[in-house]
């Protein structure tokens, strides 16, 4: 199960109601900060997340209003000692331009901080990696170079059938344990159970797209495919379509349309235009695809294969 909470769902500029594009990925003990907008570690302290734990930032891209809001978390980090070590993960080009708002921090602090900050600039494929799950990026259009997208993904698994084993005659336990792990066990009648014997279809893990700023959709499609939740921006609405394509922007529908054709369980709308009302974003969308819900600061959500549920406050 993944959880994502919206920290900030506002475009370009922050609104009274919304503050600028940030969000927090959760799976088990692992935490994932997606962008980091000006005021960010504000509205991590209102969320009541707290900073712990927080090693690990992924940004879509280096435009301001995704970055900028690094220079007073790391401005605080280094004052709080709340972590150790922090890896940024982002294209080459935004890391050149994180580095340089950094720099500030570091000409500020003397070039002190009990923080080791790690950039480390990725390319497409798996960027994390752990037991149960993992993260891929994938490249998205915008203007400018270097913008991503990510998918959180669980391992696929098959069941364990407890009626077929006892069946058998596995008894509860190690062997059940050795079984489930994929490899064949000895009973001690001698008899050998293979794993084929006891486990069910392979069933795919849940599945979590995250795309920042996009220009187009046909790019993102593969990387949806029967995505669990999808969250995307819906910067305009189809009114303004043209606009949307100069600034390599998408409307409501758009991301509506791609979450219809890809196949997802739930879209979640994000980077919200101040020119608009919610009401009229979430009307455009959900002509296109029902389950869609326009995201406000604070939101969370629980993201499990088959079930993504609003987590009320």
């Amino acid at each position: 199960m993944f959880e994502f909470v919206f920290l900030g769902t506002s475009a370009s500029a922050p609104s009274i109601h919304r503050g600028l594009s940030a969000h927090l990925v959760k799976h088990n003990e692992h935490r994932f900060l997606v962008d980091c907008g000006e005021g960010t570690q504000r509205q991590i302290l209102k969320s009541g997340l707290g900073f712990k734990r927080l090693n690990h930032i992924l940004l879509t891209h280096g435009h301001l209003d995704h970055i900028l809001g690094l220079a007073g978390l790391f401005s605080t980090l280094t004052r709080w000692e709340t972590l150790e070590d922090v890896e940024i993960l982002a294209g080459a080009w935004t890391l050149e331009r994180v580095d340089a708002l950094l720099y500030g921090v570091r000409v500020i602090g003397k070039g002190e901080s009990p923080v080791k900050v790690t950039l480390r600039a990725i390319e497409p494929g798996v960027i994390f990696k752990s037991d149960d799950f993992q993260v891929r990026a994938f490249p998205v259009y915008h203007r400018g170079p270097d913008c991503y997208g990510f998918v959180f993904e669980e391992k696929a698994h098959r069941p364990f059938l407890p009626e077929k084993a006892e069946a058998l005659g596995v008894p509860p336990g190690p062997l059940r344990r050795e079984l489930v792990d994929g490899n064949a066990v000895k009973l001690e009648n001698g008899k050998t159970v293979e794993p084929d014997e006891v486990l069910g279809e392979t069933v795919p893990g849940t599945k979590l797209v995250h795309v920042g700023d996009a220009g187009r959709t046909d790019d993102i499609l593969d990387h949806a495919r029967n995505a669990d939740a999808l969250v995307i921006e819906a910067t305009y609405l189809e009114e303004e379509r043209e606009m949307a394509k100069e600034f390599a922007h998408l409307t409501a529908r758009q991301g509506a349309e791609l979450a219809k054709e890809a196949g997802v369980g739930q879209l979640l709308l994000t980077h919200v235009s101040r020119r608009y009302r919610e009401s009229g974003v979430l009307a455009e969308a959900q002509a296109i695809f029902p389950k869609v819900a326009v995201a406000r600061d604070f939101d969370a959500w629980q993201i499990k294969r088959g079930e993504v549920t609003k987590v009320e406050s």
